[in-house]
């Protein structure tokens, strides 16, 4: 019977199908897969928080600009809001010195959260930048580059301070930077997917997949909103099952095989059915679950107002 796969990532700006052994990419499919429960597992109540669009936009346009690796673009999102939980936990459960609780003011957290987010636009640039230091593929942004960036934007700051923050993030991190990446999940998956179907042209697929990846992100609350409201056949869910939610919207294997599904859908219809057979097979995703996904966001792809069903 032949080999099948079944339910440190590779990082590549020309990312090369089939020149990976079974072997190799049977570890990497099982470290994702366990990397991705221990994350579920251990979710913060303000994990999505801070992936405003904005944010995210924001983000890609710094990567854009500087000419990196879409992938650093990811990895520096996930490493902000790892950052920006990590930090606001410890600053509201910090200990006080005894009598100064009696001395805070009434709008403490207004306080920290505007001194925060002064600081924001340069703590999002140490991600980046700390994000190009770890991809294989990228260029890395030196500290020359980053204060030219950052006063072309309007913010002055020394090399001592663009220093300071990268050491700020690194230890609120806990110098923990190899956080869980999508784009990694979804080249991955799409290189078992060759494997397991040679009929599958996964490389057309692979450039899609960037597009729709993308698109998903800057939509990310429209499209896990809808989500949300077909699969509990509400239209105004309750707190308690927004939070049961954050699973689902925290979960890079199905982000991963729903963004193939989408870009198999708009690529290559004809294997469409095919393709998330497969990918269910692999991941242990139900077939209905990536379908729902493929198909909200397929929705919103083409602005449509219709409703849509799935099978």
């Amino acid at each position: 019977m032949a080999k099948r796969f079944l339910c440190s990532p590779l990082q590549s700006k020309e990312f090369k199908y089939g020149a990976v052994s079974f072997e190799l990419l049977s570890d990497f499919l099982i470290n994702l897969n366990k990397r991705n429960k221990d994350k579920l597992d251990s979710l913060s109540k303000h994990t999505g928080d801070f992936k405003d669009k904005k944010l995210i936009e924001y983000i890609f346009l710094i990567i854009e600009d500087l000419r990196l690796d879409p992938l650093v673009g990811y990895h520096a999102i996930e490493l902000f809001e790892r950052f920006m939980i990590k930090h606001l936990e410890d600053l509201f459960t910090a200990p006080t010195p005894q009598g100064a609780a009696a001395d805070l003011p009434r709008n403490y957290e207004d306080i920290v959260y505007e001194k925060l987010r002064k600081k924001t636009p340069l703590i999002v640039f140490s991600c980046v930048q700390l994000a190009s230091k770890l991809s294989l593929h990228s260029r890395i942004i030196d500290n020359n580059t980053a204060v030219h960036f950052l006063h072309s934007m309007g913010d002055s700051v020394s090399k001592q301070t663009l220093l300071e923050s990268e050491l700020m993030v690194l230890k609120g991190l806990e110098f923990r930077l190899n956080v869980p990446n999508p784009m990694t999940y979804v080249e991955i998956l799409l290189e078992v997917l060759g494997y397991n179907e040679s009929s599958i042209p996964v490389e057309r697929l692979h450039h899609m997949c960037h597009h729709v990846l993308q698109f998903t992100y800057l939509q990310r609350t429209a499209i896990y909103d809808s989500l949300l409201m077909a699969t509990t056949q509400c239209l105004s869910p309750t707190r308690e099952q927004r939070e049961k939610f954050v699973t689902v919207t925290e979960d890079c294997m199905l982000l991963g095989v729903g963004v193939i599904a989408v870009a198999t859908y708009i690529l290559i219809l004809s294997k469409w059915e095919q393709v998330v057979e497969e990918l269910s097979h692999m991941t242990g995703i139900s077939r209905r679950s990536i379908c729902d996904f493929a198909y909200v966001t397929l929705m919103y792809i083409t602005r449509t107002t219709s409703p849509v069903t799935s099978t």
